[in-house]
């Protein structure tokens, strides 16, 4: 005869608190439908699994701090020439967080910068790895203010430990003098423990000396970010304001022939008939 066995209490004592609200439930299903033992315990098993996954996702998603949560999939790529899902493969993978690469968006505001940054940081978060987000001008103010009161040793930590960093905003705004200094310490750091970084700005890299006061301290950073990054640059119109047509690029097309649009191209990978043929104008 089996003995009585609580499970529930079981459960309770090995923290497995989905298993505890789900078992009885599956135990209806398994005797319902003939499960053998080990397909319940399996399936048990998964899906305390995928509990634990889920909710370690939006734990690590609270402590990286993103202003808003955006995926890979939310992008929009129709409207970019320069950068499509194939070049981003490897950032997608656990190897762009293990081999400590690095990467560098540009382009003018409103192409998706911030949105691909958080993406691919949520994606390392979904693999695995953590994760943190901070504007330039958050990450310099905090240790500029930490290092007058002498503690930049500590504050340095938030940065250097996460195994993501999102810098987002280089450029935008106008730093203290000490800007490239406090910068240089987290990059450095990094760049020696190979920690991935992800940079977004507005400004090109040979601009980031005059923003950052030092033009020596922002070649190194440069420098470093590279040795195992790359720069890519979006283009297309701004995402905010695309239906306006502010934008060159839409400005053009507004006063050009009507042609075919594919998929990003700025012209068409073949021609389309756009005018009228003289045989078929009306006299």
């Amino acid at each position: 005869m089996t003995p009585e066995i609580d499970l529930d209490a079981l459960l309770k004592r090995l923290h497995l608190a989905n298993a505890r609200r789900v078992w009885r439930d599956l135990i209806g299903r398994a005797e319902q439908e003939g499960w053998a033992c080990r397909d319940f315990l399996a399936l048990l098993v998964a899906e305390e699994v995928a509990h634990r996954q889920q909710t370690r996702i939006r734990r690590l998603s609270r402590r990286a701090l993103f202003p808003f949560l955006k995926t890979i999939d939310d992008f929009d790529f129709t409207w970019q020439s320069t950068v499509r899902l194939a070049l981003l493969g490897s950032a997608l993978a656990p190897d762009f967080v293990t081999e400590g690469r690095n990467l560098i968006l540009t382009g003018k505001p409103g192409r998706g910068k911030t949105h691909l940054a958080i993406a691919l940081a949520y994606r390392a978060i979904q693999n695995g790895f953590d994760a943190r987000f901070v504007t330039a001008a958050e990450l310099i103010d905090a240790l500029s203010a930490a290092f007058r009161r002498g503690r930049l040793g500590g504050a340095l930590t938030a940065y250097t430990h996460p195994a993501v960093l999102v810098v987002d905003e280089v450029g935008y705004l106008t730093y203290g003098t000490d800007a490239a200094n406090m910068l240089f310490h987290v990059v450095n750091d990094r760049h020696k423990r190979k920690r991935s970084m992800i940079f977004t700005t507005n400004k090109p890299l040979s601009a980031w000396g005059a923003v950052l006061h030092d033009d020596d301290l922002a070649q190194a950073i440069v420098d470093r970010v590279l040795e195992r990054g790359r720069l890519l640059r979006l283009d297309g119109p701004s995402m905010r304001t695309r239906h306006l047509g502010l934008d060159d690029a839409t400005a053009g097309e507004a006063t050009s022939p009507q042609l075919a649009r594919i998929s990003g191209t700025p012209t068409p990978g073949f021609p389309e008939p756009t005018r009228e043929c003289p045989s078929t104008r009306k006299s």
